[in-house]
């Protein structure tokens, strides 16, 4: 999609030559009705004539008024204007233009005062609704709107913001699609081949390793996930290099199970297909790159992807087996759907060689923290308050939320066992607590944050589908971090007494 930014006033926006205006409108809309204003005249009537109702997202569609080039134009309110309530709005009105015939689109905010949270908001809310999945559909509708013109009183006032937009846009759509393809469309060897081609663009640099290169460094715990599967696994290490050279990097690790059965301890098979979304966590860190590619910015990043398939058969791992990690510590295997866990922990110890300033690992780890939190945030754990508070922020400011769960020490209780230093799995309770405090032993080593997004990852149902989550928080993260310092005071945990 073609975005572009231009100053437009209320009076310019009916004549531009496009085939649909989606105009945002305020609670406290312009009264005015003089006649070379069509567009403050058309709000002013829906208003007088209690045709735009008040309230975030209720709009008015009309078709060819008096005045404009534009064939149709919706009015839609977006209340206070903050970030949210512009993309709700323009998710919203996004429904009301879906015909066909709608190529060149102009967002207007100019009876509002835009800002650049709000501009990359209604960007992202406007490729959200128009964005159409085809690598394996050839026979589905091509995105209809091609082109987006986003209108402002001043250009150069949010140009920053509609900056970012674009590349988050960019990295999303991503994510998106290849969390979307079917595992035999996005095997661990595809992910790898696509990382290498992230890697050919200026700044970038991607290496990928085979199993007997992961066998080499021990990573124990990873190659244990893999053993049932004909696939071979892959290890991406992806580096952005935009800041200056032994400048601390941020760590980003993704997990990459291409498809998840369970191993084993086998699931049930309704809703397994969905299991292809398992990679959202590694789709997420390739968008994040694909979006740096397009803005870059002067930090240095580092991507891990272990990547593999979870599948039974005669060589995959058994419920109580115990497997080396490549920290040194032995695992019990108890339950082998508790997978993403065993080839996290490698990587969070592999991801100590770049002394980095921060790691944040992001996965569809457990269906406790869907139960927790459902779609609308992301989990969040992190060992440092500044850290914690550095993602919260990213992803208010990214309309990508999360929201943080504790970790208290009491809670790896559960992980105890009499046969290897840890367990894979607890009890049921607190679960997404207690696979973070499982990954939280690989990462004592830095300041760390996990982002379980298993609810924010992909929708079910009529809407199914990979949502592209947490590339704008991840985004918002990285480009905050620039100006801050490397997040270092531990968090302190509490135990009972």
């Amino acid at each position: 999609m073609d975005f572009e930014l231009k100053s437009l006033t209320a009076a310019q926006v009916a004549q531009l030559p496009v085939d649909a205006l989606l105009v945002l409108v305020p609670d406290t809309p312009p009264t005015t009705k003089s006649a070379d204003q069509a567009l403050t005249r058309l709000v002013a009537q829906a208003v007088e004539h209690k045709d735009l109702e008040n309230g975030v997202a209720k709009l008015l569609a009309c078709y060819r008024p008096e005045g404009f080039k534009a064939s149709r134009v919706t009015l839609v309110r977006v209340g206070d204007g903050s970030a949210a309530s512009v993309r709700k709005a323009v998710t919203a009105g996004m429904g009301s233009l879906k015909q066909p015939g709608i190529q060149k689109l102009a967002l207007v905010f100019s009876l509002i005062e835009a800002t650049d949270d709000g501009v990359r908001a209604a960007m992202q809310a406007c490729a959200d609704a128009t964005y159409c999945y085809t690598t394996t559909k050839p026979s589905a509708k091509a995105r209809t709107v091609k082109q987006v013109v986003v209108g402002v009183a001043k250009a150069g006032d949010v140009q920053r913001g509609f900056e970012v937009g674009k590349a988050q846009v960019v990295g999303v759509e991503f994510a998106k699609e290849w969390a979307n393809r079917p595992a035999n469309h996005a095997t661990p060897t595809m992910l790898g081949e696509a990382a290498r081609k992230l890697g050919r663009k200026p700044g970038m640099k991607t290496d990928v390793l085979g199993p007997k290169q992961v066998e080499a460094l021990g990573m124990g715990s990873f190659l244990s996930v893999a053993r049932g599967s004909v696939e071979p696994l892959r290890f991406i290490v992806m580096h952005y290099n935009g800041g200056a050279k032994g400048s601390a990097p941020v760590v980003l690790v993704g997990k990459g199970i291409t498809f998840d059965t369970g191993g084993i301890s086998i699931k049930p098979a309704a809703d397994m297909d969905e299991m292809k979304f398992d990679m959202g966590g590694a789709a997420s860190v390739l968008g994040t790159f694909a979006a740096l590619a397009e803005l870059k910015p002067a930090i240095n990043v580092v991507g891990l992807i272990p990547s593999c398939e979870n599948m039974p058969d005669g060589q995959a791992v058994k419920p109580g087996d115990v497997v080396t990690s490549m920290s040194g510590q032995t695992i019990e295997i108890l339950n082998t759907d508790a997978e993403g866990r065993l080839i996290l922990c490698d990587a969070l110890t592999y991801a100590e060689r770049f002394k980095p300033r921060a790691v944040v690992d992001v996965a569809t780890l457990t269906g406790a923290c869907m139960i927790a939190l459902g779609s609308v945030r992301s989990g969040l754990f992190a060992s440092t308050e500044e850290l914690a508070n550095q993602l919260m922020a990213a992803g208010e400011a990214a309309q990508d939320l999360c929201w943080r769960l504790p970790l208290d020490d009491d809670y790896a209780d559960g992980l105890k066992t009499n046969f290897a230093d840890v367990a894979n799995v607890a009890g049921r309770a607190g679960g997404a607590i207690t696979a973070a405090k499982f990954l939280q032993r690989f990462a004592s080593k830095y300041p760390w944050a996990h982002l379980d997004i298993a609810g924010s990852a992909w929708k079910s149902g009529a809407a199914k589908g990979a949502t592209g989550r947490p590339v704008g928080l991840l985004l918002d993260f990285l480009l905050a971090s620039q100006a801050s310092k490397p997040a270092a005071t531990k968090t302190r945990q509490r135990r009972a007494a």
